[in-house]
């Protein structure tokens, strides 16, 4: 029963990603998945209960395989903003622990940067495009992003001045050009592109290496 809520789960962020949370109805997602609208409802209490689930499952991928009991309801989500906002701040750690180890390489910060950008791709874009929907998580999500950045630019300081990388004019737009780039092929090229691709994680991050490293690489 779970892999109907996850199908509904799953149409539901693909319509909120394209058109917007306020303007998804339920009929929406009921017609996306191939069910009626009282069959999403044995599911889910109600559309904020599937954006949660959706929310949810992007902070832990084991959650579809948990006893659910249906429909889902609100209480199942107590404390999830403060969940986001603690997966955040842990991602950021994680992401800026290698700065002082000497053996790190840009082959593992773009590896690294990439993987972390696919795992939440759903819920950061999520966000992106329901801003004004969500000014909490919005707010938090904003600052996040400016330390990964602040975070890119230091990596890429360290790796100029031990001849890792060739030197570049700006490192601040230079690094935003490579968080753009590999949030476009982590995030948006699956779920929110003009032509979306139906391309593996793995093959979108190679892309990213071979291209990134070719042009930085010393």
């Amino acid at each position: 029963m779970n892999q109907r809520m996850k199908q509904i789960a799953d149409a539901a962020a693909r319509l909120f990603l394209r058109q917007g949370y306020a303007k998804t109805q339920i009929s929406h997602i009921a017609k996306a998945v191939g069910v009626s609208v009282g069959t999403v409802y044995l599911d889910f209490a109600g559309k904020k209960e599937i954006l949660h689930a959706i929310l949810k499952s992007a902070l832990d991928p084991s959650f579809w395989e948990r006893e659910l009991e249906r429909p889902i309801t609100e209480e199942l989500f107590a404390g999830l903003e403060s969940e986001i906002m603690a997966a955040f701040e842990q991602s950021q750690e994680d992401f800026a622990s290698h700065l002082r180890a000497a053996e790190y390489d840009f082959e593992s910060l773009i590896s690294d940067a990439f993987d972390i950008l696919a795992r939440y791709a759903v819920g950061c874009l999520f966000i992106e495009k329901n801003q004004y929907d969500f000014p909490n998580l919005t707010q938090h999500y904003m600052a996040y992003r400016r330390k990964f950045l602040d975070t890119m630019v230091r990596y890429l300081r360290v790796f100029i001045e031990q001849g890792k990388l060739r030197p570049v004019e700006n490192l601040e737009l230079t690094a935003e050009l490579i968080v753009e780039m590999l949030s476009w092929w982590a995030m948006d090229v699956r779920y929110t592109a003009f032509e979306t691709k139906d391309i593996s994680p793995d093959l979108a991050k190679q892309i990213c290496m071979d291209n990134l490293t070719a042009a930085y690489k010393r």
